[in-house]
């Protein structure tokens, strides 16, 4: 094994996590190497814009680990799980496959213990991340429109994507019910600033945006840091961490994937940024003398109270175009209406709701989520096609996960990478009050569309292939038996070892976490920066 890198801050994982704070640390002039086990995306394949496009899409950009093959992935095994966890593994990490909808965290999302007697608070608040939340959505490109009172203190964004016939005609219902609505928050542009281009509304955002509207950071922020000095390694697979005599992480001993050799990258100060999965992968694959089970894993929280994110969709259809064949995939619009806890439901906390198009011509003929009693195929194919195309609109609904220590991420000895790295296995159950929840949202949504017009109403199949949001597994908090980081994403156990992805959620909120992702990755790094000068650092 060879010493190849040496720098002040090492950061594991491209994504969200660990752009925004390569970037903090970037311009406070520390030399930046991030690892990265994927590669650059290739965007030739992105063809929205092509006659092949429906037909290519799900090859060259699968988004569920368990289907595909791309260089970086790894073994991960979900038989005994309800939701399929889903990433991308490469450059941009999973911020290549999002569909782009930017969401903060609610205030109360960090109270829940205190407001409604269940799960844990947050040792931080959104006052706290505000100026991050800020700050994170102008390098992100975010359009929107500010002044939602569900949100305080929230800044001018771009100008909103197009909210289409779909979603003026369900705001419209809205009102008449007197029920929150807003126009959605993306981190999509719709007018060109720094590296963006507008949005073009194809509905093809988790599939390769041609435009270079949609902010993934291998777009966003990557190139600008290569070119300010950050050093980017691809193909580099972190096996694990090792320690100095002092206790401190000494680097990261990682395998290039072209050759099989391992090198040991030196950072005064880690940072993991790998997801939820990854991170608690490397962590329970640290083991060594003093930390049998695991690197800072004194607390045994390493890798349990995995989140996803249990979701639902409902679908309307309409005797008139809606033009919901185009627009932004993530979310035209977005209710809050049913996000906090009320005492007269059976379950606690809520879900936000995302207004949608329904999309192409393949995106209307896919089982999902229409369901088996509203078959496509056959000798009505094509009427009941044109019923569905531009004639439909979809709310999608996640649901808040409350935590749980079975739900849980292990290594899987049985099933390796290609160097060898133990794969992961999924352990994960939906919780009754989640499924409490679902059940409430679906039939309000149905209220909703019926309400703006819609003849038929579908309730999507549950599906396993949802787990867009992976949280949890290296929980945040102040007492170092009961989490695994303090509230600034330092390890109670390695006083220079960082955890800046969203395994450091305590709990998982209601809405997209992308945001406040990178936010509380831009605190982190903001306090690593003000306290450098005392800040262990590894020789």
């Amino acid at each position: 094994m060879t010493d190849a890198i040496a720098c002040d801050v090492l950061i594991v994982g491209s994504g969200p996590a660990g752009a925004v704070f390569a970037q903090r640390a970037v311009e406070a002039g520390l030399s930046v190497v991030c690892l990265e086990q994927g590669e650059w995306v290739d965007y030739d394949k992105a063809r929205s814009d092509k006659p092949e496009f429906e037909l290519t899409a799900p090859r060259d950009w699968q988004y569920v680990p368990t289907k595909r093959s791309n260089p970086g992935d790894f073994p991960i095994a979900v038989e005994d799980s309800d939701i399929v966890p889903l990433y991308w593994n490469g450059v941009g990490g999973s911020s290549i496959s999002w569909a782009a909808n930017w969401m903060r965290n609610l205030p109360s999302d960090f109270r829940v213990r205190t407001l409604d007697g269940v799960a844990d608070d947050w040792p931080i608040s959104y006052a706290d991340l505000m100026p991050h939340y800020a700050r994170t959505e102008r390098e992100f490109g975010v359009s929107g429109v500010a002044g939602d009172p569900m949100y305080p203190g929230q800044d001018e964004l771009m100008p909103p994507v197009d909210l289409t016939e779909a979603g003026r005609t369900v705001a419209a219902a809205h009102n008449r019910l007197g029920w929150h609505w807003w126009p959605g928050t993306n981190a999509i542009a719709t007018v060109p600033r720094g590296p963006f281009q507008p949005c073009q509304q194809r509905t093809a955002c988790m599939w390769g945006c041609i435009e270079r509207a949609k902010a993934s950071t291998d777009r966003s922020h990557w190139p600008a840091l290569i070119r300010g000095g950050a050093r980017l390694v691809t193909g580099a697979r972190v096996l694990r961490l090792e320690l100095d005599a002092a206790g401190l992480v000494r680097g990261a001993v990682y395998a290039d994937r072209a050759t099989g050799a391992e090198h040991l990258a030196r950072g005064g100060v880690t940072v993991l940024a790998g997801n939820a999965i990854g991170t608690a992968r490397i962590l329970l694959n640290s083991r060594g003398a003093g930390h049998d089970d695991g690197l800072a894993n004194g607390s045994g929280l390493v890798g349990k109270r995995l989140m996803l994110h249990p979701t639902a969709a409902v679908v309307g259809l309409f005797d008139r175009p809606l033009e919901s064949f185009r627009g932004a995939w993530g979310q035209v619009a977005y209710t809050l209406q049913f996000y906090e806890t009320h005492p007269d439901r059976d379950f606690v906390r809520g879900s936000k709701w995302s207004l949608q198009p329904t999309g192409s011509p393949a995106q209307i003929a896919r089982r999902w989520p229409w369901g088996e009693e509203n078959e496509l195929w056959g000798e009505a194919f094509h009427d009941e096609f044109a019923r569905r195309f531009g004639r439909s609109v979809s709310w999608g609904i996640i649901c808040e996960d409350l935590p749980d220590e079975a739900n849980r991420v292990e290594l899987d000895p049985g099933a390796s990478d290609d160097t060898g790295m133990p794969g992961v296995r999924i352990h994960y159950r939906t919780g009754e009050n989640s499924k409490r929840m679902l059940r409430f949202m679906a039939a309000r949504a149905q209220d909703s569309l019926i309400e703006a017009g819609a003849y038929r109403t579908v309730v999507a199949p549950q599906s396993r292939e949802s787990g867009w949001h992976i949280l949890g597994t290296a929980r945040m908090g102040t007492d170092p038996a009961g989490s695994v980081v303090d509230r600034t994403g330092r390890c109670h156990e390695v006083a220079n070892l960082f955890i800046v992805d969203g395994s450091v959620w305590p709990t998982s909120a209601g809405v997209n976490p992308t945001a406040t992702i990178a936010a509380f990755s831009s605190w982190s790094a903001a306090h690593l920066v003000a306290g450098r000068s005392s800040q262990r650092s590894a020789a």
